[in-house]
């Protein structure tokens, strides 16, 4: 028996070896794959001065309200990529958020950072229906936790029906750090460009510098002719950009 077990180890390591070294470069097809493939959005391209705020992990009792006063004050439009357990707790600012025009999508249920694709699409599910129960809005797109994410997963959210977002690569202000007010505006206003989505949280701690920033940053952008978009409506001119490309051809 002790010889066998010499054998059946050595080749159980092997084959977990095999399976997470598989399952991590499965999704290292990179992300012009993923754009093309029109799973997974960064940004777009474009000559509109558009830009596309977006915040995760809340809502939150008080910083999402205080978020949405700064936004309203600006007439800003933003996406929110809400855990759906946060939303159970606190509807009412779901309802404000869905009415003053925002749009509502899904960052999971329970924010796991590990879990299985069965149990993610039983989170989103979770999260889309309680999303829907609150405010009648069925949202269309998903951002994983931690922006992680494999081909296996991409494949199972995109038979779902959802778009995969994620963010501009240099348009993560890292505010869950607590860095600074004056960092986030920095980081915001030095790589502002026409198309970025914007990666704020609303949710998960203290975001007070988030708001702080966030009184600095719009008025702005708004400055230098920006307009606060949603990711939908980014879409929406990605769409008619492409369209108008293929014409040309």
């Amino acid at each position: 028996m002790k010889k066998l077990m010499l054998y059946i180890v050595p080749f159980c390591i092997l084959a977990a070896s095999i399976f997470f070294v598989s399952e991590r470069f499965s999704a290292d097809k990179g992300r012009k794959y993923y754009e093309e493939a029109g799973q997974i959005l960064w940004e777009i391209k474009t000559n509109e001065k558009i830009i596309a705020l977006t915040f995760d992990d809340g809502p939150h009792k008080k910083y999402t309200p205080e978020i949405l006063d700064v936004l309203d004050k600006y007439n800003a439009k933003s996406t929110f990529f809400i855990v759906g357990e946060n939303a159970e707790k606190n509807q009412a600012v779901i309802q404000r958020m869905y009415e003053e025009g925002h749009e509502l999508a899904i960052h999971t249920y329970t924010h796991p950072l590990r879990t299985t694709i069965p149990n993610l699409l039983k989170e989103i599910k979770q999260t889309h229906e309680t999303i829907y129960g609150i405010s009648g809005y069925s949202p269309t797109l998903f951002r994983p936790v931690e922006g992680q994410y494999t081909e296996g997963m991409i494949d199972a959210v995109a038979k779902e029906g959802y778009k995969v977002v994620m963010w501009s690569w240099h348009q993560d202000t890292m505010d869950w750090k607590s860095p600074g007010i004056n960092k986030i505006v920095n980081t915001v206003l030095k790589g502002a460009k026409e198309g970025n989505i914007v990666l704020f949280h609303d949710g998960g701690g203290d975001r007070g510098q988030t708001v702080k920033a966030l009184e600095k940053i719009l008025p702005e952008l708004e400055k230098q002719g920006y307009k606060f978009v949603t990711v939908s409506e980014l879409l929406e001119v990605q769409k008619t950009t492409n369209k108008m490309e293929n014409n040309k051809k």
